[in-house]
């Protein structure tokens, strides 16, 4: 498990440059955290890291975002927050997302655990005191 310290949310840009080149061949990143905790903010700064030019917002009503990259390739954003049932998951073809070789940044994965890939990176922020977020991440493989 690496951990990185960030001392406010504008150090989420260096974590986010961070975690992309430590992972660097890995496109599935599961972030969680406690509401509050600056997941959206740092899939902003994954998304900006990769080119993203697009405003990123949390996709908690329509649970996908898609924004291009820096190549003109997807980048999608899932926020599974208010999924009451997994079938929701399967209306949407989570499969053709998480098995298209393309970034995808998973808030709330907790609840669609059993359907990451094998291989995916986990991405844990907890904030402490004065705004303080660490993040530990590592890869996870099945």
């Amino acid at each position: 498990m690496n951990t990185i310290t960030a001392s406010s949310l504008s150090d989420l840009k260096h974590v986010a440059h961070t975690i992309l080149c430590d992972m660097k061949g890995h496109n599935i990143f599961a972030i969680n955290g406690a509401m509050g905790a600056g997941k959206t903010t740092i899939i902003k700064e994954f998304c900006s890291e990769l080119g993203v030019t697009e405003i990123v917002s949390s996709p908690t009503f329509a649970l996908i975002n898609e924004y291009s990259n820096g190549d003109n390739d997807p980048v999608y954003h899932f926020d599974f927050y208010r999924i009451k049932k997994i079938d929701e998951v399967f209306d949407i073809g989570y499969e053709e997302y998480f098995y298209s070789d393309y970034y995808c940044f998973v808030e709330w994965p907790e609840l669609v655990l059993e359907l990451l890939p094998q291989s995916y990176v986990y991405v844990l922020i907890e904030e402490k005191e004065n705004g303080i977020r660490v993040i530990n991440y590592s890869l996870v493989s099945h």
